[in-house]
C-alpha cells in the first residue's frame, strides 16, 4: 500500500468542505476515498452537506472565465495570506470564495437563499429570470432544471423533502433518501418514490408530467398515480383534472432550451416565449389569439420567432416601445411605430 494511502481517524477531515478538499488531492488515496464514503453514510446531514459543497464547487466552476471572477478571486487569494494553516483548503475551494463574491455584488440569474429550520432542516429559495433553464443540484442530491421565470423554495429536514413550486417549470430527477419527497404547486401535492418528473405551474393549471418512475398526485379529496409518459393538468380552480398522453420530446427539449409547439394557440405560445427574453412580442389584434402554430424555436429567439410567423402564417412585427414588438395581420402596421 503506498504510504500516502495510509490514514488514521485522527487525520481524516471532518468536514464536507474538508473532504472536499481531500479528494481533489493528487495524493488521495483508495482507503480514504473508502473512509470518505463511510463518513457520508453515517448520518443524512453528511450527505447533504457534501451535496451542498459540491454544488457550490460545480457552479462556481461555471464561471470560471468571468473576468468579474477572475479578479474576485485575487482578492480572496490575498485575504487568505493571513490564515497560512487553512491556505491548502481555502486555495482549493477558491471557486467558491469567488463565486459567492461575484453573486453578493453583481448578482446570478438565479438567487440561492438559505435559512435555518426549527426542527434541525434549513430552506432555500431559487428564482430565475429570463436566463435558458438551469441545471442545479440541490441538497438532498435531487438534481433540478428550473425553467426560466420560475422559483422554488426547498425545505429540507430529517422527516421530509419539500419543494413549493411558486411559480414557473421545474425538472426533478429525486435522489434516493428515507425521507419523502414532496411538491406543492398551487394545493396540489406530488408525492415521489424514485422519479422523474416536471412540475408546470401555469395561470389556468397545475400540470405534472411523469417521464419515469411513479408519483401520486393527490388534488382536492381525490389522489391519482401516474404512469410514464402520462401527464395530469389540474385547473387552477379546482374544476377538473385530466390525465393525457405527456409530449415527451417537447417536455425533454425546453430543459435544452429548445421549444416545441404542436398546435399550440399563439398567444400562449408568445407567453412561454416571453419568459425567455426582455424583447416581449404582443399581439396587436386578439382575433391572432387563437390561431395555431406548430414549430421548434430557441428559446430566446424573438428574431427567428417572428421571420418564422411572417413566412409561415403571414404575421407582421411593428416596434410599440422599448423591447417590445407588436403582431399585426398581413401588411398592417401601427402609426406609432416603424414595421421591425
Amino acid at each position: 500500500m503506498n504510504a500516502n494511502d495510509a490514514t488514521s481517524p485522527r487525520s481524516l477531515p471532518a468536514s464536507a468542505e474538508a473532504w472536499l478538499a481531500r479528494l481533489h488531492a493528487p495524493d488521495c488515496g483508495p482507503s480514504e476515498r473508502a473512509a470518505f464514503e463511510r463518513w457520508r453514510a453515517q448520518h443524512p446531514a453528511n450527505a447533504q452537506a457534501y451535496a451542498q459543497a459540491e454544488r457550490l464547487h460545480a457552479n462556481a466552476a461555471l464561471l470560471a472565465g468571468d473576468p468579474l471572477l477572475r479578479a474576485a478571486g485575487l482578492a480572496a487569494r490575498r485575504r487568505t495570506a493571513a490564515r497560512r494553516d487553512r491556505r491548502r483548503l481555502l486555495t482549493r475551494l477558491l471557486p467558491v470564495a469567488a463565486a459567492a463574491s461575484v453573486l453578493l455584488a453583481f448578482g446570478l440569474p438565479y438567487l440561492l437563499r438559505r435559512s435555518p429550520a426549527e426542527n434541525g432542516g434549513f430552506s432555500r429559495r431559487y428564482a430565475s429570470a429570463t436566463e435558458l433553464p438551469r441545471k442545479l443540484t440541490l441538497d438532498d442530491g435531487t438534481l433540478m432544471i428550473l425553467d426560466a421565470d420560475s422559483t422554488v423554495t426547498t425545505h429540507f429536514d430529517a422527516q421530509r423533502r419539500l419543494v413549493t413550486l411558486e411559480r414557473g417549470r421545474a425538472e426533478f430527477s429525486v435522489a434516493h433518501a428515507a425521507a419523502p419527497f414532496e411538491v406543492h404547486a398551487g394545493g396540489n401535492v406530488i408525492r415521489d418514490t424514485g422519479t422523474v418528473f416536471q412540475v408546470s405551474k401555469e395561470r389556468d393549471a397545475v400540470v405534472v408530467g411523469l417521464l419515469d418512475g411513479s408519483v401520486l398526485v393527490t388534488h382536492g379529496a381525490q389522489t391519482q398515480a401516474l404512469s410514464p409518459a402520462q401527464q395530469l393538468r389540474i385547473a387552477a380552480d379546482g374544476s377538473s383534472a385530466v390525465v393525457g398522453a405527456l409530449d415527451t420530446q417537447a417536455v425533454l427539449a425546453w430543459g435544452q432550451g429548445e421549444l416545441v409547439f404542436r398546435q399550440r394557440r399563439l398567444d400562449s405560445l408568445l407567453l412561454e416565449m416571453n419568459r425567455y427574453s426582455d424583447t416581449k412580442l404582443l399581439l396587436g389584434d386578439q382575433r391572432l389569439a387563437d390561431l395555431r402554430i406548430s414549430g421548434s424555436f430557441h428559446a430566446g429567439d424573438q428574431q427567428a420567432l417572428v421571420k418564422a410567423l411572417d413566412a409561415g402564417w403571414d404575421l407582421r412585427a411593428v416596434t410599440t416601445g422599448n423591447n417590445e414588438l407588436t403582431l399585426y395581420p398581413g401588411q398592417a402596421t401601427n402609426a406609432g411605430g416603424a414595421r421591425h
